[in-house]
């Protein structure tokens, strides 16, 4: 397996923006978010996999649980803008933690990176076909993966919301569960605010399609947003239509909030 081959520590390339963070006076750093001495890390693997449907090479990063054992099928999930989960999120920090204090099963995680993820995440059919016909074979042979819907999460933030729920349309029962967090989930409606510029029109294309014709992507989803971002109206208007599919859906709003602009 080449994860005996190339374990290491990655350092991904970066992915395309800036982001910024505001914090309130009382606000705390959670204990899962801090480094702790006592917790055994995992380590992140770096991966070139090619891709025929986009044409090109894309890096991959793949959170590999401390403990890992060959003979043990893990559950598998798929991270949208991984780099940013990866700089801005500390999310190894937090699997590492989470996994130590057993909050978390230990699990592979591949954190993916766009090109132009405002082309690419919006309904883009060339990059479902990258995720479940081209990565997704790679991460099982590379990896033991339990081979089962059940076992495969897809995950993103905002246009990466949107990318994780249209590759799950359309490659239906190919996995088991989303997790969306500020879904740019924007639709006809004049009480949905719309964005700005052409960039959301495949978005809303995309959006009012699934809503006059909803299917049961996956069997479960966890949906968040922030209480006071724009897009909190647009998420807690699709839960009706998630929930209307039989899907299971645990919806979480935080007190906090987001620029679309800077995040979509």
């Amino acid at each position: 397996m080449a994860i005996q081959r190339s374990l290491q520590r990655a350092t991904g390339p970066q992915s395309a923006g800036r982001l910024f963070s505001c914090s309130g006076p009382g606000y705390a750093v959670p204990d899962w978010a801090i480094f702790r001495a006592e917790t055994d890390p995992g380590q992140l693997v770096n991966l070139q996999v090619h891709s025929s449907a986009q044409g090109r090479d894309n890096s991959i990063t793949v959170y590999v649980p401390a403990g890992f054992e060959t003979s043990t099928p893990y559950p598998l999930l798929v991270v949208h803008d991984g780099g940013d989960y990866l700089d801005y999120a500390a999310m190894k920090l937090v699997l590492d933690n989470l996994i130590h204090d057993k909050m978390l099963a230990k699990i592979i995680v591949a954190f993916s990176y766009p090109g132009n993820r405002l082309t690419e995440y919006p309904d883009n059919p060339e990059h479902a076909q990258w995720i479940t016909r081209e990565l997704l074979p790679r991460l099982e042979r590379e990896f033991p993966l339990l081979r089962a819907p059940s076992g495969r999460c897809l995950m993103g933030t905002s246009f990466g919301a949107v990318a994780a729920l249209s590759t799950a349309v359309r490659f239906p029962n190919i996995y088991g569960s989303l997790l969306l967090q500020s879904g740019s989930f924007l639709f006809s409606d004049p009480a949905v605010w719309h964005g700005e510029g052409a960039v959301f029109d495949p978005v809303v294309r995309f959006i009012d399609r699934y809503r006059s014709a909803p299917i049961r992507a996956v069997d479960r989803a966890f949906i968040s947003c922030g209480a006071y971002e724009d897009l909190v109206v647009a998420n807690r208007a699709m839960l009706p239509t998630f929930r209307s599919t039989g899907m299971k859906i645990n919806y979480v709003e935080s007190r906090d909030g987001a620029l679309l602009g800077v995040l979509a």
